[in-house]
C-alpha cells in the first residue's frame, strides 16, 4: 500500500509491503497498548487517544524516523497508519512543534467534486 507523507510542503510517496498490515499486528498491539493509558501529544495530555490521534501521534514518530534516518520506524509507524485508519490517502506532518495540526488524509477528501456538472 502506499502512503504520501508531507513533510513542509514536500511529498514522498512511501511503499508499505502490503503483508506488513499483518505481520506487524503484535507490534500494533503494543502500540495500542501504550496509548490505551494515555498520551502527551504536544501541550496536551490525552486520556483516550482516539483512531485520527493515535494516527497523528504516529506520524509524529515518522518525522523522528525521518529525522534521525531510522527506515524501520518510518516504515512500522506507516503501516500502523495505514492499518489504522483504512482508507488512508496522506498525512501531512507538522512541523512547528504541535502534533494536533497533523492532517490525515482520507482517499475520500482527496477525490472531492469541483462543484456541480450541468448537462
Amino acid at each position: 500500500m502506499k502512503l504520501n507523507i508531507i513533510v513542509d510542503g514536500r511529498t514522498s510517496a512511501f511503499d508499505v509491503p502490503d503483508e506488513l498490515l499483518t505481520d506487524a499486528q503484535d507490534f500494533f498491539d503494543r502500540l495500542n497498548a501504550d496509548m490505551d493509558r494515555g498520551y502527551q501529544m504536544s501541550r496536551d495530555w490525552v486520556e483516550k487517544p482516539n483512531s485520527e490521534q493515535r494516527c497523528q501521534i504516529a506520524a509524529n514518530k515518522i518525522l523522528t524516523a525521518i529525522e534521525t534516518d531510522n527506515e524501520k520506524l518510518l516504515m512500522l509507524m506507516s503501516a500502523y497508519i495505514l492499518h489504522t485508519m483504512p482508507g488512508v490517502k496522506s498525512v501531512n506532518i507538522d512541523v512547528t512543534g504541535d502534533m494536533n495540526e497533523t492532517d490525515i488524509i482520507m482517499e475520500h477528501e482527496s477525490v472531492k467534486p469541483l462543484g456541480p456538472i450541468f448537462n
